[in-house]
């Protein structure tokens, strides 16, 4: 696991100044900060921090062939390396690492870049052709690991976050404001999009190849037909799957550091420590966060799972310095990102790195097997499919404006009135400029995203092109397309980076995500329960009874109730700040308006405050220090240690108060 980065030039004339390498290396310290590895040979340079994890001793990058003339630097992990490098020898190559890097030079030699379909594991790749002066810029299938790109001044600068591109041309820092509008839409800017106009994100399971100045980028992996086999019991397909994932889960246990597993009491997670404790005769290592507001809190569940696998329990307890945190998480994010579960997760990997360097997780099983109660919401709103088309519109064009903003029933109707795709997409988006909530953008704002694509056209378009003939087989490939790679797997990656942690994904497993797709509808969202399959197989493994039937708890924070007590002042003197209304996005009585409203408890506005304050800190600690050129002028900064505040550690019953010192 590391961080990548590195320019190539159009022309075999240009030159690659080792020191710019090494600044866009210096700007992602945290990622890997064990090594650093630099190749620059006239038009090309490529660089890496690493984080130690397989092959210690002989593992550094970057890695070449044997010649000399294919140089690879990689983010990520290889699960099937073993099996490669036994292939490779066997066809005559000479390997003299003991890693899974090095595998991927020799592929390229075999393969070209169709090699990429021989690796299992998530992973960004970039590869030098000296001979053809050619870069190969590679995504894993899901988007785990992210990659950046941009086209300037003649070269290609790519780099595994926007801050080190940024650092040797800073001037790449200019906001292309209709992209936006995406973030307030879904609290997230989807792939390939970022917030500014030149830089780029590689989508996952895409491929890029620049030769000589020319881009190209294509698709080497999607999600395939969600073909439902009715040839096989329900036994069948809980065999199946128990088989594959006990090996997804075993694959991912390969390392040469320690390991653990982030807890969180729900079925997902449970089930990975299940496997895992099957698999490994030493007590896993467990680690959990616990809130003081009950209805967020899971302590009891994930204690019930740790007790029933014997694992060695770690406890974090909640109480952040949240101003210190949220400005440096924000000047981390390089663009505005909406999920508040940042928080939580930050800190449980700040926990989990005091103990181990890599964590299995248990991401993406509410997208792989139907868990997202608003798939089941979705289904049971299709009883209002006798409103008239026509009625529905009048309602949402010319009723809806004018209703009290605080109306009971105001956003219920005009959700209910729209179509299955269309009512699934008003439900996930937050503050939209376009549609309903217009009265918080500023005239200016407004005019602007008139001039802009509407956000949902990029859903509607996965949605509508879906390999799939069942409605609940397009919710999913959509959510694998957007929220998964674009704030799930974001949110995952940048947090446990900050902290120099590896968190692996077993439920994200391409073969695993193969078989599910095969599985049918009804073994998935069986009436209004979700995952059936998945909890099935976690009654079979020993997951606790309680644990498999509690109502489903989002990995959230209480910000209702922060925003109402301890952070209500501060919150109101951010978003009330002159600066930050001068910014001329929003429309300062509407801001004033969702303040109080949510400080009386008339609505709860904490997700569309959560938004604008993420904005205007955003602003604040990334975009104006890029600007002015400050943030790059001073060190990296320990951001575990500016960031912890006053947590407090439980380990079993010891308990231990990290400092902020």
């Amino acid at each position: 696991m590391c961080g990548i980065a590195g320019i190539v030039g159009a022309d075999r004339t240009s030159q690659v100044m080792i020191c710019d390498i090494d600044r866009m290396c210096q700007t992602i310290v945290h990622r890997g900060p064990d090594d650093q590895g630099t190749y620059v040979q006239g038009p090309a340079g490529l660089g890496m921090r690493r984080l130690s994890i397989i092959d210690l001793a002989t593992g550094q990058q970057p890695i070449c062939n044997e010649d000399r003339t294919i140089w690879v630097v990689f983010n990520g992990e290889i699960y099937n390396y073993r099996q490669l490098r036994t292939e490779l020898s066997s066809a005559g190559h000479q390997l003299y690492s003991n890693g899974d890097t090095e595998v991927i030079p020799h592929l390229y030699e075999e393969l070209g870049k169709e090699f990429v379909h021989k690796l299992r594991g998530m992973f960004a790749i970039a590869l030098y052709d000296e001979r053809h002066h050619r870069l190969l810029l590679a995504r894993d299938r899901l988007g785990k690991k992210p990659l950046f790109y941009a086209v300037h001044k003649g070269r290609l600068l790519f780099a595994s976050e926007m801050r080190a591109i940024l650092a040797v041309a800073p001037e790449l820092a200019k906001v292309d404001y209709k992209k936006l509008v995406h973030f307030f839409y879904f609290g997230y800017i989807p792939d390939p999009l970022t917030a500014y106009s030149t830089i780029q994100k590689l989508p996952p399971g895409h491929i890029l190849v620049y030769d000589r100045g020319n881009v190209r980028v294509s698709r080497y992996w999607d999600v395939p037909e969600f073909a439902e086999d009715e040839s096989k019991s329900e036994d069948d397909w809980l065999e199946q799957l128990e088989h594959e994932l006990t090996e997804s889960v075993r694959i991912r246990m390969i390392s040469d550091v320690p390991l653990g597993a982030l807890l969180s009491g729900g079925v997902d997670s449970s089930t990975v420590v299940s496997l895992m404790a099957r698999a490994n005769p030493a007590p896993v290592k467990t680690f959990s966060i616990v809130f003081d507001k009950q209805d967020f809190d899971e302590r009891q569940h994930a204690r019930l799972v740790a007790q029933r696998f014997g694992t060695e329990h770690h406890e974090l307890t909640m109480q952040p310095d949240f101003w210190r945190t949220l400005n440096t998480l924000t000047e981390l994010l390089e663009e505005p990102f909406g999920d508040a579960s940042l928080l939580p997760t930050y800190y449980i990997c700040q926990l989990v790195r005091q103990h181990v360097k890599v964590a299995l997780s248990g991401d993406g099983g509410d997208e792989v097997f139907a868990g997202y109660d608003r798939y089941a919401i979705n289904f049971q709103r299709e009883i209002y499919r006798f409103i008239p088309r026509w009625a529905g519109r009048i309602y949402r064009k010319t009723l809806f404006p004018w209703l009290p903003k605080a109306m009971r029933g105001r956003k219920f109707l005009y959700n209910v009135s729209l179509p299955f795709r269309d009512r699934y997409l008003d439900s996930i988006s937050y503050l939209s400029a376009m549609n309903r909530e217009r009265s918080v953008f500023s005239n200016e704002f407004l005019s602007l995203m008139e001039e802009a694509h509407s956000p949902q056209e990029v859903f509607e378009t996965y949605y509508d092109k879906a390999p799939s003939a069942h409605p609940l087989g397009k919710l999913q490939y959509l959510d694998m397309k957007t929220n998964l790679a674009a704030d799930i797997l974001t949110k995952v990656d940048r947090m446990s980076m900050a902290a120099s942690l590896e968190v692996r994904a077993p439920l994200l497993d391409h073969v695993l995500i193969e078989l599910a797709t095969r599985i049918p509808t009804k073994w998935k969202l069986n009436g209004r329960s979700g995952k059936y399959l998945l909890k099935s197989l976690a009654k079979r493994v020993g997951v606790p009874w309680d644990v498999i039937r509690r109502p489903k708890q989002g990995f959230g924070v209480p910000l209702v109730h922060w925003f109402r007590n301890e952070l209500k002042s501060g919150l109101r003197d951010i978003l009330t700040a002159p600066r930050a209304l001068q910014r001329g996005y929003f429309n300062p009585a509407s801001v004033q308006r969702l303040l109080d409203e949510h400080t009386r408890g008339e609505r709860d506005w904490s997700p569309a405050l959560w938004l604008l304050l993420i904005f205007e800190l955003w602003h604040r600690n990334f975009l104006e220090p890029v600007r002015n050129g400050t943030l790059f002028t001073r060190p990296w900064t320990d951001l575990g240690r500016a960031a912890r505040g006053n947590a407090v550690v439980q380990t079993h019953s010891r308990v231990a108060c990290i400092s902020s010192n």
